[in-house]
């Protein structure tokens, strides 16, 4: 499917709504300034339009199988991923000591988002190992990282992560894979894993699994969890693939979407795996791999919402039905409802953009470990991390929940034709909707949002609340409506953060998705109303921040209300009256 990365929002994001300047002028990253950042992003715009987007249909129409034991990608997905490894996208934000750029999360970001827009089927792959390769530079011993990283970041070998057990979903302290010590320092892995994205692939000469198991001593729970690396081959005495390690891929699920992308049922049988981190404190070191997950995962809600939107828009302009004023040739373009689905996808798409590259600053700022350079009221590192822990849930909810909803919206732009596989449109909404939930559901990232995120007190949200409204108030003179919208939507959030904090468990928990949702609209606002200002209050990004502010950002007042609703409602029907 033809695909055009959109450079010039990317960069007008960096220049004037996310603050990259402040990431390029930290010495961590000061190579990376703006130009550089335009010149990275255009390459990798060329191989995501010209070597990717090719390979979108191939990977839903010729899915990855299992024959004999053996994974068989779709068509160009070996050549697809060599270009992306030969490319060193794979290594972007690794540490140049193992081979890596170095380069800041934000670019990463961007990046990614190019490569799910033209293909996210083969896009998960390199994502997985990218947080691996983060799990490993924070958690591993010296020797494992000597032996893994260089391979992982060139693109040899490849990495997945192994929680989920079919007896526990989320609850992953309920899981049942154990790991015995071994004499020569090794551990004995065995236990079923499923759900294992990319557990094997035909064009990597290893695949690592980061596998989350009991030590025989381990406590019940997640405190008693630790994490293990167990390759598919294990290394010989020079660093290679050798012998095959015990373990397979017992079968590969049957998806609604990401054909292209094999899920697995794993089985360890005494598998011969290396400690990562200390002995039960694998969750820890996991939830370093999750939280970039978590950041890539509502990222490629985003290029989904992307790529459905080009393709709604080239089908809209061209298809020809009746006329209006607006398009005297016939397009539909011309029809005001459709020009309302367009426009609110585009409006969505660059709000959730900007939530996203606002979380990778907010990661970039925290690793920097220095001050902002304008001015001491700027957030040092401890509140730059404070900042990405709480926008990390919003950009991993609103980011997949954007994208079922830009590419639901284009399937009806599509009319009948939408419903029509060879037009490619219901490819979208099949291969975004289990991003919801993947990587802890949607519900979860909610509940963590209003509790562990406030366990502050609201502290963050606050900091972030009060730039916004100061924000608001420098834009309005110039567009006092709209400034007066955002400043308003942002005390109501404030007053509904207040409420949450003092509130129960269950009555947080019962509000949180559309404290969430409410959230993330009142930061869509804050970002359209920045466009706005710095385009002089005119203008398409101007036109499209009323767009937004207008139609879009009223929507957090009854968020706000269901968010503060309590549980006594939801609990009144018991398991009986909902059977009725």
């Amino acid at each position: 499917m033809p695909y055009t990365a959109p450079l010039s929002d990317f960069r007008f994001l960096l220049d004037h709504i996310v603050g990259y300047h402040r990431v390029a002028a930290t010495d961590r990253f000061a190579d990376a300034d703006i130009d550089t950042a335009t010149a990275v992003l255009a390459e990798a715009a060329k191989l995501a339009a010209d070597t990717l987007a090719p390979l979108q249909r191939a990977g839903d129409l010729h899915p990855a199988r299992l024959e004999n034991g053996v994974v068989r990608t779709s068509p160009g997905f070996a050549e697809g991923f060599r270009a992306i490894a030969e490319g060193g996208w794979l290594g972007m934000a690794a540490d140049p000591a193992h081979g890596g750029m170095g380069l800041p999360m934000t670019l990463t970001t961007a990046v990614n988002e190019m490569m799910g827009s033209a293909c996210l089927a083969l896009q998960l792959n390199p994502l997985m190992s990218q947080g691996q390769i983060e799990a490993l530079e924070h958690h591993a011993s010296d020797a494992i990282k000597a032996l893994y990283l260089p391979k992982l970041i060139s693109g040899e070998w490849t990495g997945t992560m192994n929680l989920t057990e079919s007896q526990a979903g989320s609850d992953v302290g309920a899981l049942r894979a154990r790991a015995t010590p071994n004499a020569d320092g090794t551990y004995a892995v065995s236990g079923q894993k499923i759900y294992i994205s990319w557990a094997d692939n035909d064009f990597a000469t290893n695949v690592c699994h980061l596998v989350l198991a009991r030590l025989p001593d381990g406590a019940p729970g997640t405190r008693g969890i630790s994490l293990f690396m167990v390759p598919k081959f294990l290394p010989d005495a020079n660093g290679h693939a050798g012998q095959a390690n015990s373990l397979r891929v017992v079968s590969l699920e049957h998806k609604l979407g990401l054909h292209g992308s094999p899920t697995a049922v794993m089985d360890y049988d005494n598998a011969t795996g290396w400690l990562v981190g200390a002995p039960h404190k694998g969750m820890a070191a996991m939830f370093t791999m999750m939280n970039n997950a978590r950041l890539g995962v509502g990222v490629q809600g985003l290029s989904v919402a992307e790529g459905a939107y080009q393709h709604a828009l080239y089908y809209a302009r061209d298809r020809r039905q009746g006329r209006t004023p607006q398009a005297a040739d016939g397009a539909i373009t011309g029809h005001a409802d459709v020009r309302r689905m367009l426009t609110h996808m585009k409006a969505e798409i660059f709000a959730t953009r900007a939530i996203a590259l606002w979380n990778a600053v907010a990661i970039d700022m925290a690793r920097a470990q220095t001050d902002a350079p304008d001015g001491a009221d700027a957030p040092d590192g401890a509140d730059w991390a404070a900042r990405a822990a709480l926008l990390t849930p919003i950009t991993k909810a609103h980011g997949t929940e954007t994208g079922i909803e830009v590419a639901n919206t284009g399937i009806q732009v599509h009319g009948g034709m939408g419903y029509v596989e060879e037009t490619g449109a219901a490819q979208y909404l099949r291969d975004v909707r289990v991003t919801a939930i993947y990587e802890g559901t949607n519900g979860i990232q909610a509940m963590d949002l209003v509790n562990r995120k406030m366990a502050d007190g609201g502290e963050a949200a606050y900091r972030l609340l009060e730039e916004i409204q100061t924000a608001a108030e420098s834009a309005r003179p110039a567009l006092p409506a709209l400034a007066g919208a955002v400043w308003n939507a942002a005390e109501s959030l404030r007053e509904g953060t207040e409420w949450l904090v003092a509130a129960s468990v269950d009555d947080r928990n019962a509000g949180a998705v559309a404290y969430l949702r409410a959230f993330a609209r009142v930061l869509g606002g804050h970002a359209h109303l920045t466009a706005a200002t710095a385009s002089g209050g005119s203008g398409p990004r101007a036109a499209l921040a009323r767009v937004f502010i207008t139609r879009i950002l009223p929507e957090h007042a009854s968020l706000l209300a269901q968010a503060q609703a309590g549980a006594a409602d939801l609990y009144a029907l018991s398991d009986m009256d909902l059977s009725a």
